[in-house]
């Protein structure tokens, strides 16, 4: 009896935990069932996912989540399905994906192996790697001048993992300052309080663009790896990543990314219509001809 007894918990426990799990990865049911979506934004990822007014998120991540939701419209067969926009920030993005608070986040979010164990990515949309972003008058060109300094990190990203292990290896005594985004990284710099702000190199140019004072700062220093942006999803729900990657893969080939990609990273962009100027990279380039999710290690 006892041993039937705790056979059929097993059972029920297991069966229990499946039902959950196969519940939780169908994104698409959970989404009709709400009759809404729900997507996260950053509120200082410039040019990707950044706020122009109150709660007015835009960019190039943003316009990627917009032609998702729109394909989830039509797949679901509801027009009128309601689009929820969620601010994250670096510590919170990857519980609210897997708690299924939000359903899809596409921002400056680096798809690496350690992250992949919680959430899935899409197709990579970009490649970044950690530089600086300093004043002109800092004297500071790359990071063996950063010794006994003081360098802003956002907390929760890869960079800040970078950085820790270079300075380690290198022995430059830098003191790092943990700051709650990139806006309040990019204040400790503007008001003497950190001598660099460590982060991915376009993100840096995105902040510079739209400084106070543009003029004196200057992104410098080598990059110290590459690293692939993907939109983040729901782990284990292969219909849903399916949909997205569409999406993705859709753009590549029709040439609408590559419109979007001048559109948020050659031509003047808001606030201050000051375009950043970056051209696509090689790795990009061979990312839009062969579309992949591979992650950064």
């Amino acid at each position: 009896m006892k041993i039937s007894a705790v056979t059929s918990a097993l059972v029920l426990l297991g069966l229990a935990s499946f039902a959950g799990g196969a519940q939780a990865a169908d994104t698409l049911a959970k989404i009709a069932a709400a009759n809404k979506i729900s997507l996260a934004y950053r509120e200082s990822s410039v040019p990707f996912s950044y706020l122009n007014g109150p709660e007015k998120p835009i960019g190039f991540s943003v316009d990627i989540a917009n032609a998702v939701a729109a394909e989830v419209k039509k797949k679901l067969n509801k027009p009128n399905l309601e689009v929820g926009l969620m601010a994250v920030t670096s510590q919170n993005r990857i519980p609210l994906i897997t708690n299924g608070t939000i359903d899809l986040e596409c921002g400056s979010t680096t798809n690496n192996t350690a992250r992949g164990k919680d959430v899935s990515f899409a197709i990579n949309h970009f490649y970044t790697g950690t530089r600086l972003l300093v004043k002109k008058t800092s004297g500071v060109k790359d990071y063996a001048d950063l010794k006994g300094k003081n360098v802003a990190i956002t907390a929760g990203t890869t960079n800040m993992q970078v950085v820790r292990k270079y300075n380690e290896e290198k022995k430059l005594g830098i003191d790092i300052i943990s700051a709650k985004d990139h806006a309040d990284a990019l204040l400790l710099v503007e008001s003497d309080r950190a001598t660099a702000f460590a982060m991915d190199d376009i993100l840096l140019f995105g902040l510079k663009a739209n400084a106070k004072s543009p003029a004196e700062l200057e992104v410098v220093g080598e990059s110290l790896q590459v690293e692939p942006y993907a939109c983040m999803l729901p782990k284990d729900d292969p219909q849903f990543k399916a949909l997205v990657d569409g999406v993705i893969t859709g753009m590549m080939k029709s040439g609408e990314f590559a419109k979007l990609y001048d559109k948020w990273f050659m031509q003047p962009i808001p606030p201050k219509n000051q375009p950043i100027g970056l051209p696509m990279s090689p790795q990009l380039q061979d990312n839009i001809k062969a579309p992949n999710d591979k992650p950064a290690t």
